[in-house]
């Protein structure tokens, strides 16, 4: 009796061990490749995160994910981009980029706080409303009404957009 329970025992510990051996799941092994590339692609957004500053001051910015503001991070990858705005309307600084970027414009009311693109090549930034077609590229949530006209109803202003 004593020699089945050892024999029990040893083939118990046996199967045991063999059950506690690394296998490799195919299914595991590919989610732990798609989530690495996902990180990599996140870590990737993150380190192109676009920023804007209005007369120096860096302003938080809620930016859309469409592809006219992925062609601006890439215009501002290499180097910042400097555009000078020109008050329009008492409502709206707008300012050439200097280059095309690619436009889904939509028929919108924009808000104060609103960053659109404008014919593909112009930025407006809103202290007021507008009823015009754009492509909206993000929304200044950070300042109220009443800051964004202070900051932009006294005049021509400089504005900046680089890579963090």
């Amino acid at each position: 009796m004593r020699k089945v329970f050892i024999a029990s025992l040893l083939l118990f510990l046996l199967c045991l061990t063999a059950c506690s051996a690394k296998q490799e799941n195919p299914v595991a092994t590919a989610t732990q490749t798609v989530t690495a590339e996902q990180t990599e692609t996140t870590e990737e957004r993150e380190m192109t995160q676009l920023t804007l500053k209005i007369e120096g001051q860096e302003i938080d910015v809620e930016w859309e994910e469409n592809e006219s503001v992925e062609a601006l991070k890439q215009l501002a990858k290499s180097e910042p981009v400097t555009i000078d705005m020109s008050m329009y309307g008492g409502f709206e600084q707008v300012g050439s980029i200097g280059s095309s970027l690619p436009r889904n414009d939509v028929q919108m009311t924009s808000q104060a706080g609103d960053i659109v693109l404008y014919q593909g090549n112009q930025i407006v930034i809103f202290y007021g409303s507008n009823s015009w077609s754009y492509t909206k590229l993000g929304s200044i949530k950070s300042l109220s009404q009443e800051d964004l006209t202070e900051l932009l109803g006294n005049g021509d202003v400089s504005i900046t957009f680089y890579n963090e």
